[in-house]
């Protein structure tokens, strides 16, 4: 049984991710939703079968762990609020544009293109071409050294 939960949840991340690389904000939404209830059956299946976890009962081995189902019921909580925040801004991007595509951005386009660099490539670069001067200058002191050197009159 848990090989057939763990192919399921394999699919619906499967599935999910296959949508949240999509263009549109529904199918975004709808993959986010997939992925969330792929980590829903992750959760169910990481606990032991047994009894209901009633103190009291029963002996404590025959018990399933609440743990898990704990943990599911907090993530179907946290799906639900970020579902309802994506749904708003698509709605309002709905409202906006009269479409749910999600458009390239021209920041990201100028980082793709390699027209922006970061600021800290920019130090780095600039700490380099400065320590190759300054060991050129030195070579070249140095060899200033040696002909002024070889230039002298020997006793």
């Amino acid at each position: 049984m848990s090989t057939v939960l763990a192919a399921a949840a394999a699919a619906l991340f499967g599935i999910g991710t296959y949508l949240v690389l999509q263009r549109k904000l529904s199918r975004i939404i709808i993959g986010l939703g997939l992925m969330s209830h792929g980590g829903n059956i992750l959760w169910l299946t990481a606990g032991r079968a047994g009894r209901e976890p009633i103190v009291g009962e029963d002996d404590t081995l025959a018990m399933a762990d609440p743990l898990p189902h704990a943990l599911a019921l907090t993530t179907i909580v946290i799906t639900f609020g970020a579902s309802a925040l994506l749904l708003a801004l698509a709605f309002r991007s709905w409202v906006l544009t009269h479409d749910d595509e999600v458009e390239n951005d021209v920041a990201d386009l100028l980082v793709a293109r390699g027209g922006v660099v970061a600021r800290d490539v920019i130090d780095e670069r600039l700490a380099e071409a400065e320590l190759v001067r300054e060991e050129e200058q030195v070579a070249m002191r140095t060899a200033d050294d040696r002909s002024r050197d070889e230039s002298r009159p020997r006793p």
